[in-house]
């Protein structure tokens, strides 16, 4: 049995590292970009590095979601759990800002799809 925990341990601790690993990654990336797009004077800029960033959080999260398996104890869960609930609450304020942007920049994006299937009949 200890075997077997110890194994889950270590592929949970690795896939841990893996997903906070790749959310850094698109986030460093996410920024590049924005920076990039920025200087360029992109419309696009804040939108692409918004979606960039809840991208990076949504593996942060998975991250700690994963964390919550070898937990040991419950202060560590408390604390876990915070950090959960403070990055889920960063991805809603980022897709909700992602939302407003894209109602701004994009207003063509939003079709509604039920009056363009009774014109397509």
């Amino acid at each position: 049995m200890d075997f077997l925990y110890n194994l889950m341990t270590t592929i949970t601790e690795a896939a841990i590292l893996l997903f906070e690993f790749i959310g850094v990654a698109v986030l460093i990336v996410a920024g590049i970009i924005g920076i990039y797009s920025y200087i360029r004077r992109d419309p696009h800029a804040r939108l692409n590095l918004a979606k960039g960033m809840a991208m990076a959080l949504e593996f942060k999260i998975g991250g700690e979601i994963l964390r919550t398996v070898i937990v040991h104890d419950f202060s560590e869960l408390l604390v876990v759990g915070g950090t959960i609930l403070l990055r889920a609450a960063l991805t809603f304020l980022i897709h909700w800002g992602i939302k407003n942007e894209e109602a701004v920049n994009l207003p063509d994006k939003i079709v509604d799809t039920s009056e363009k299937s009774i014109h397509e009949h």
